[in-house]
């Protein structure tokens, strides 16, 4: 039914066999290599994914950017569930958010992870249940599993990860583990304590790094978007839930889907330092230029302010700017320590010129110096 997921995991599967087993010391039938094999489906999955996931994290620190506006749109429109929606819909457009591309990279996973573990799986059907056929061991090693032919069948079924096979899980019941037994290379009915020294440290493995991969998402967190009660909650679920839930539900996994967890983990875990580090130096990038744009247009040094008719002030080359050049005529001037301060000089009224100061004697007096003159020219 799901074919257009395990053909492409199958093939992906066989060409790293074909790779590794290559490799004189290792072999097709080496545990290491089919070991090798998984991890190296792992990286060409989060390799085709690369630039899925750049998108995601620049996605989500656009959404925390967003955060102040986000909720003062639920703020604003509360009783209103479809304004609402479609206010969030057009902030988005505004700034090219798009919601998807922060599930992309979890969602393509998802499948291959599905895909993985059906692969696995069907290398042995004696087992009963979901994916099994309940077929004898004798049978289950002339079938072909997709891609793999008869040889890479039996080749992975004899394949030992230090003793262990890499699709068993340590809960396996005996009628799935006996599909495992080959009689003519001497391999006997794997152990269940032989599972759990390899199945358990990978476990620890895989929980610690999705602990570590978790706690370096969550302290890149803005504090708006740290105080959301919805992105808490997924905090928790990231930092304590998951990873307990790898260490317990672990021993019903196949130590390859265990290789493939941690594999997983330790690319994220180098994929996300690589990018958030290239993302920090494009913003310091946009900040630097930012800051030299403000010095570009900043006054250059010796320039001379020049009024113009609107009262702006324009600056000349080979002149400084003075807090005196733009000083306005009617404004006092800041006195500086120890100097008193200058008065605003008024400018001197036009009087009408009267002559000399004895003409610009009282009017009285110069009628009674009139009065004596008549006075004397009559005696």
């Amino acid at each position: 039914m799901l074919d257009f997921i395990y053909y492409p995991v199958a093939a992906i599967l066989w060409f790293w066999h074909k790779v590794f087993g290559a490799i004189p010391f290792l072999g097709p039938a080496n545990g290491i290599a089919w070991a090798l094999s998984v991890v190296f489906l792992v990286f060409t999955l989060r390799l085709l994914l690369y630039k899925p996931f750049v998108k995601q994290v620049r996605t989500t620190r656009q959404m925390q950017e967003l955060q102040p506006q986000i909720k003062a749109l639920q703020k604003k429109y509360a009783g209103d569930r479809q304004r609402q929606a479609l206010e969030l819909q057009k902030l988005q457009k505004e700034h090219g958010f798009n919601p998807i591309m922060g599930c992309l990279p979890v969602l393509a996973q998802a499948p291959v992870f599905i895909g993985l573990y059906h692969v696995l799986r069907s290398f042995n059907r004696t087992g009963h249940g979901m994916g099994q056929l309940g077929l004898d061991p004798a049978t289950n090693r002339t079938l072909n599993n997709y891609v793999f032919d008869v040889a890479d069948v039996n080749s992975f079924l004899d394949a030992r990860l230090f003793g262990a096979p890499i699709s068993a899980a340590v809960t396996a019941p005996e009628t799935e583990l006996i599909g495992f037994v080959n009689e003519n290379l001497g391999l006997g009915l794997p152990s269940t304590v032989g599972l759990a020294l390899v199945a358990i440290p990978l476990m620890i493995i895989a929980s610690l790094a999705t602990h570590f991969n978790a706690r370096a998402s969550v302290a890149r967190q803005s504090e708006a978007a740290a105080a959301n009660p919805q992105a808490a909650i997924m905090n928790k679920l990231a930092l304590w839930v998951f990873p307990l839930g790898v260490l317990v539900f672990g021993v019903f996994l196949p130590i390859a889907i265990l290789l493939y967890w941690v594999a997983n983990n330790i690319w994220t875990y180098g994929q996300q330092h690589l990018v958030f580090r290239k993302i920090d130096k494009e913003e310091e990038a946009k900040k630097q230029e930012v800051l030299e744009r403000r010095t570009q247009n900043a006054p250059k040094p010796g320039a001379k302010p020049m009024k113009t008719k609107g009262g702006a002030v324009e600056l000349t080359k080979g002149s400084s700017l003075d807090d005196s050049d733009i000083e306005d005529d009617e404004t006092p001037s800041t006195p500086k320590p120890g100097q008193k301060p200058k008065q605003p000089v008024k400018q001197a009224q036009k009087r009408p010129n009267r002559g000399t100061s004895q003409q610009r004697r009282p009017s009285g007096a110069r009628s009674g110096n009139r009065g004596r003159s008549n006075k004397r020219k009559r005696s």
